[in-house]
């Protein structure tokens, strides 16, 4: 499988982490933190140098100038997720992002004020979704619901979602649900959820933190109303990478939108007029939800990571190795047959992304330990669950039966 992969090359373009023997690490923690392209050492090197050379110069005389840097990013970015180059910016973090969305389009009211989300959520959005509630007066045990895994299961049934927004039409402001679920490796249907949403003129975003890079989305087509994303997982952007949101032509060319303001959501034409221009005039794409200028040191990676995923012919050659690298991954997993632990994530390729997550049923904190001990980098999240991703850019079919090996041991 190895021999006849035809993005096999592009290991060759990432730097491996090694164990203690030097030997490069079984990593299948892509999930988390995907690895460093090479390229990345070398656009950061080059933008550090502009600015030593440049100085303050490098904002308009650059390569790629600074001023307009984030425009490098938006076309490769648009095509990950499905939408117009107007409909994407990257800046500021995921979680700051999803506080900016939920200015324009948390608007409750007396009859529709609630907020659906999924159990359990990433915790920042928890909290993000929790605090945007209470700014707007609201108590959370009334304002939101939670869609949940039917007793016995580890997954949300579509079905069920679907039946929550119908119940609860009336009063839903916003459904706001994970793409990928970052626990379970749950790939939701996000086309139904937002048909469902948009049948009912609910405002349906999504996190698409563990998605992007990962599966393929078509969220201009599908009729999204917002989204937010990071890029330091699946996109190999590298710690605290600068983050992205989507925001619909529909809305993303309506000036009148209310939302958070700063200077570079502004008018390019009269951003630099300054005091002159007291009065905010945003720019008619996503661009007018950007705050601060981009910053150029966390955008230089994810332009050399984009560049990869644009050479692998984009998501549906990676989406068609990641059926195989994963359903490789699943078909040892269940040759083990161990008491000891089972998998969670949804056996259908179709609802599920690179990642398995395996509960461990005994002493789990010890399995993951072993796991580490033999090499191989994956990560643990409580109370006992072990979450590996066999990432198609850059692992291997004899990584994931090196894997299952160990773990068979």
């Amino acid at each position: 499988m190895d021999t006849q992969d035809p993005l096999r090359d592009f290991r060759e373009q990432f730097y491996l982490p090694v164990g203690k023997d030097g030997k490069p690490l079984i990593y299948f923690a892509g999930n988390s933190l995907g690895l460093m392209p090479k390229a990345a050492r070398q656009v950061v090197e080059e933008e550090l140098d502009n600015w030593a050379k440049l100085g303050v110069d490098a904002h308009h005389a650059a390569g790629t100038p600074w001023y307009s840097y984030h425009e490098a990013l938006r076309e490769p970015t648009a095509r990950l997720v499905g939408a117009k180059p107007t409909e994407v910016v990257c800046m500021n973090s995921l979680t700051v992002n999803l506080h900016l969305m939920m200015a324009t389009f948390y608007r409750p009211t007396k009859s529709r004020f609630k907020i659906l989300m999924e159990e359990p959520a990433f915790p920042s959005d928890t909290y993000a979704i929790k605090t945007q509630i209470v700014h707007h007066g609201l108590d959370a045990k009334d304002a939101l619901i939670l869609a949940r895994p039917r007793k016995g299961e580890f997954t949300i049934r579509t079905e069920d979602i679907l039946d929550l927004i119908k119940k609860h039409a009336d009063q839903l402001a916003v459904v706001m649900f994970g793409g990928v679920n970052f626990f379970t490796g749950q790939l939701f249907d996000v086309k139904k959820i937002i048909a469902a949403a948009r049948e009912h003129g609910i405002i349906v975003g999504f996190d698409l933190a563990h998605a992007i890079g990962n599966v393929p989305l078509k969220l201009h087509d599908w009729n999204a109303d917002f989204a937010v994303w990071c890029s330091y997982k699946y996109l190999n952007a590298g710690p605290g990478a600068v983050a992205g949101a989507f925001v619909h032509e529909r809305h993303a060319t309506n000036t009148k939108l209310p939302r958070l303001a700063g200077w570079f959501g502004n008018d390019p034409n009269t951003r630099f007029r300054l005091h002159l221009e007291p009065e905010f005039i945003p720019v008619p794409s996503a661009d007018g939800w950007q705050i601060s200028n981009p910053p150029i040191f966390a955008m230089a990676p994810l332009l050399a990571s984009l560049a990869m995923f644009d050479e692998a012919g984009g998501m549906e050659p990676l989406r068609a190795k990641s059926f195989k690298l994963t359903g490789y991954f699943e078909f040892l997993i269940d040759q083990i047959g161990s008491k000891r632990f089972s998998l969670i994530t949804p056996a259908d390729p179709n609802a599920r992304g690179a990642q398995l997550s395996i509960q461990a049923h005994e002493h789990p904190k010890q399995l993951h330990e072993e796991l580490i001990a033999a090499g191989v980098k994956c990560d643990f999240r409580e109370p006992n669950v072990i979450r590996a991703a066999p990432t198609p850019l850059y692992n291997t079919f004899h990584e994931v039966w090196r894997f299952a090996k160990i773990l068979a041991e």
